[in-house]
């Protein structure tokens, strides 16, 4: 019966991989050196590239992969300020200055990629549909209501709640009781932005080699050599972009880095008339889980994509897809029938702080760590990194400023996964 769910052409490849256009990257040998290096090309090390090869700088982007093999072609392409703890948890971290500086730069992430859209031409598919975060247990409902009432003391949200009894001019399920819409939330058509953003790269006259990857790096007295397995390349300065594929290439960023799996499936096309009737708002979607799912629409409106974490630990995407249905059914009945056309996996970069981190270390940058909010934040620190990597930008991002905290006995194999997710599935039970 399980079998069932599936669709003949079921894939274990991410959705947007169907329909995005490939860019071919010029056959080209490893140069000897080059002024910038970017390891992973994905958002961050190529908003970073964009910036260097602007400046002129020689520029090389290596992926392991193809460029956007991760999560930047895995994600649901959702859109918001990016930030997880809330502005009085930061005070309580950092202080008031601190926690208001990271605030504006969650702004500023997604304001960055209205920029991109504007300014820079590039396509995105970015619409600003609002987010609809579903409330699944009662009394978190006037607990949010209390939120949106008070405001947001850096961020201008225009918040609204939505009662359950008018929940079907958001959603048509019973699985909430009402929720609250942030309507400067954003998504983007996953599929346009990644090939979009490369092609640009290229055209700046950044070099980029897929299946290239990275297997040490040592620094040297004019900055750092490079060994890869398609050679040795030396360069003036190194931008980390690895983020939740970060691996042991730097031990100090693997113990600090926490890759887990996150889990998608999309459906097969659904009725139009269906489709508009449980789905009447262009909405992204999420609710009040600690084990969040994030869903929406694909931008054609035939399906679903709806992602989560489903297991203890990882596991294969046949079987998370089946559990993701099951969820999915579970708040629209009837999907019931609905196949599964696609189920994949990603790995999100997470910290032990909830916070995204960029930095430098004698000419090495970095950013990464984006807690599963990384379509804005990954592209916004990719471009500061690669601002200062260039020399353009002097100004510290507060991402830099905040201590980059690890774990005794973490050295990068997250064993405490498990047991946390089982806090929080206890958690997400009782609404606590």
């Amino acid at each position: 019966m399980q079998e069932t769910r599936f669709s003949g052409d079921f894939k274990t490849t991410p959705y947007w991989q169907d329909i995005a256009p490939r860019v071919e990257l010029p056959d080209t040998p490893l140069p000897e050196e080059t002024d910038i290096l970017v390891i992973g090309g994905g958002y961050t090390g190529l908003n970073a590239a964009l910036q260097t090869a602007r400046e002129g700088l020689g520029t090389l982007v290596l992926d392991a992969e193809h460029p956007g093999w991760g999560c930047s072609m895995r994600n649901g392409g959702q859109l918001s300020t990016s930030l997880k703890p809330s502005h009085s948890q930061l005070v309580r971290r950092y202080g008031e200055e601190l926690a208001t500086q990271l605030c504006l730069e969650g702004q500023a992430s997604l304001d960055y990629m209205h920029d991109l859209a504007k300014q820079d031409g590039l396509e995105l598919g970015l619409r600003e549909t609002g987010r609809f975060h579903g409330v699944h247990k009662p009394h978190l409902y006037n607990r949010l209501a209390k939120e949106c009432e008070e405001g947001h003391p850096v961020w201008n949200t225009d918040c609204f709640m939505v009662p359950k009894s008018e929940m079907a001019g958001e959603l048509d399920t019973d699985a909430y009781h009402g929720g609250i819409v942030y309507p400067h939330h954003c998504s983007i058509d996953v599929a346009k932005y990644l090939p979009s953003l490369l092609k640009t790269v290229l055209d700046y006259g950044a070099a980029v080699k897929g299946n290239c990857k990275v297997v040490s790096i040592e620094r040297n007295a004019v900055g750092f050599t490079v060994l890869t397995t398609q050679g040795q390349v030396k360069a003036g300065k190194i931008i980390l972009a690895t983020n939740g594929y970060s691996g042991a290439l730097s031990p100090w960023h693997q113990r600090r880095i926490i890759p887990i799996g996150s889990y998608v499936i999309a459906t097969e096309e659904l009725p139009r008339k269906l489709v508009d009737r449980l789905f009447p708002t262009d909405r992204v979607l999420s609710d009040t889980r600690k084990l969040v799912y994030y869903y929406r629409l694909t931008p054609d409106r035939k399906r679903v994509l709806f992602g989560g974490r489903v297991s203890l630990n990882e596991t294969d995407p046949r079987n998370s897809a089946l559990k993701l249905h099951r969820d999915l059914v579970a708040l629209f009945p009837e999907l019931g029938a609905t196949k599964i056309s696609h189920g994949w996996m990603g790995f999100v970069g997470y910290t032990f702080d909830t916070l995204a981190h960029s930095g430098e270390d004698k000419g090495l940058y970095f950013a990464g760590g984006y807690c599963g909010s990384g379509v804005g934040m990954a592209s916004y620190l990719g471009m500061r990194i690669g601002q200062k990597a260039a020399g353009r930008e002097k100004t510290a991002s507060a991402f830099e400023r905040i201590p980059y905290p690890t774990r005794p006995l973490y050295y990068g194999n997250p064993w405490f996964l498990a047991p946390s997710v089982l806090v929080y599935r206890f958690r997400d039970r009782f609404g606590i």
